[in-house]
């Protein structure tokens, strides 16, 4: 990883400068070069601005700024792009994807560049304190996020996953580690961010039962249900985040603020962005608010699963576009495209009551599954209450999970942890079937990152 490597060592060892008008505090970052991790991480002062320079890397239009939300949904059967458009994003849209992808390989390059920057965290040698080890506890909540990420978007469900770089080494070239040591890695970081975290500083930022709640959805995504299932149960039950209730729906999708330290209501966590620190035009709501680029609208079979008593309903409005779709639906989930921005959810309870929903049903606990379930649905659509068993029960659960998480990034992981074919019905899509066997269903290794590393080898098909 050569080319990779060569640009971390100006962005793995990072000083930074507050801004104080930032609404969480988050760092610019000024690289320099030639200073060792021990001297650059030498107080727990230098701890904290190196975690929040890592938090900052997330932002990135190439991560949860845009591009991995966008795949997720794009890449799926949910949105299409306009007819009018900025000419993003078509590659998803069509899969047409290539070795040169732009949007992969951002993806890959900035998620590497955060890894580096927990790595130095989780390697520093301060001495433990609690302090230190709730910012440790972050770093290794973080790394698992992205490794988690690029697992799931660059290998399928066995074989070949993605390198694991844990401490700087400018000098390394790395072949692929399988999927499963991957994803025994990402639970391992998991397990020591829950049990080192002791604080909860909102939801802008990892606490003990985010950590909790992304380690539910690994093991979910892994297809360890057992485990799904306790790791949810532990958050429902013990983290004291409450769920969004129907009334409070729209004002949340409205509001771009992230939860304070005093609240525990729905996110357990956000990438923030604010009115200084922010993507610009590259946000993710820029690219669906008709304030900004406008480009996705949701397509019609999605509006039509959303009753006339969903109080979800409402975050999709039924508007036109100028020269394009009339009517064309719009999400309205990313209201604020100027000033503060909105944050990109990444876990929230809601989903947490999905995975426990879905496991307990893949666990022959059909009762407990419809608890979860109901729990949800009789705060989005009070007229459904949901009675099914068997497969079927499980098909209601996977479509709730694709109403509830619409537009945030989901669904194409979903379907690709299913090993179902994206079958796109609606919309203005130029590729309509997508197989699961077809290549493309998870991205290319970077054309640039394979000729800096003759040890990494290529996903099939490209």
């Amino acid at each position: 990883m050569k080319r990779l490597n060569n640009k971390l060592i100006l962005t793995g060892i990072l000083v930074a400068s507050f801004f104080s008008s930032c609404k969480d505090s988050f760092l610019e970052l000024q690289p320099y070069t030639q200073v060792s991790n021990e001297a650059a991480v030498a107080t727990e002062a230098d701890l904290l601005v190196a975690l929040r320079g890592t938090y900052a890397q997330l932002r990135s239009a190439n991560l949860f700024g845009r591009t991995i939300p966008v795949i997720g949904d794009l890449g799926a059967d949910n949105v299409f792009i306009s007819s009018r458009n900025s000419g993003r994003y078509f590659a998803f849209d069509q899969y047409v994807i290539t070795t040169a992808s732009a949007d992969y390989e951002g993806f890959w390059n900035n998620a590497y560049t955060a890894i580096l920057r927990a790595n130095n965290i989780i390697n520093s040698t301060l001495p433990e304190n609690a302090n230190v080890n709730q910012l440790k506890g972050e770093a290794y909540a973080v790394r698992a996020l992205l490794y988690f990420n690029l697992v799931r978007s660059f290998a399928k469900s066995e074989g070949e996953g993605v390198p694991l770089v844990l401490k700087y080494d400018p000098t390394l070239k790395p072949a692929r580690n399988t999927v499963a040591e991957v994803y025994t890695q990402i639970l391992a970081d998991l397990d020591k961010a829950y049990t080192l975290q002791t604080v909860y500083n909102g939801s802008a930022r990892f606490s003990k039962y985010a950590a909790r709640a992304l380690a539910a959805k690994v093991n979910f995504y892994k297809g360890d249900y057992a485990a799904a299932l306790t790791f949810s149960k532990d958050v429902i039950d013990n983290s004291g985040f409450t769920l969004l209730t129907s009334d409070k729906v729209l004002a949340y999708w409205a509001s771009p603020a992230s939860n304070a330290a005093t609240v525990k209501t729905e996110t357990l966590f956000e990438v923030s962005a604010d009115a200084t620190l922010n993507a610009g035009t590259d946000e993710l709501g820029y690219i669906y608010n008709q304030a900004g680029y406008g480009d996705l609208l949701v397509n019609e079979e999605l509006y039509k699963l959303y009753t006339a008593t969903d109080v979800r309903k409402g975050l999709v409005v039924v508007g036109a576009r100028a020269q394009a779709e009339n009517p064309a639906l719009i999400v309205n989930k990313y209201q604020n495209v100027a000033g503060d921005r909105d944050d990109k959810k990444v876990l929230r309870i809601s989903e947490v009551y999905l995975i426990a929903a879905e496991s307990a049903a893949r666990s022959n606990n059909e009762a407990d599954a419809l608890k979860y379930l109901n729990a949800l649905t009789a705060q989005r659509d009070k007229a459904q209450v949901n009675a099914s068993t068997g497969a079927q029960l499980i098909e209601d659960i996977i479509l709730e999970r694709r109403k509830e998480l619409a537009f945030e990034g989901d669904r194409y992981f979903d379907l690709t942890r299913l090993k179902r074919d994206i079958v796109r019905v609606g919309g203005n899509y130029k590729l309509r079937n997508v197989p699961y066997s077809n290549n493309f269903r998870i991205g290319p290794i970077p054309q640039t990152e394979r000729n800096a590393n003759p040890n990494i080898s290529q996903n099939p098909g490209y």
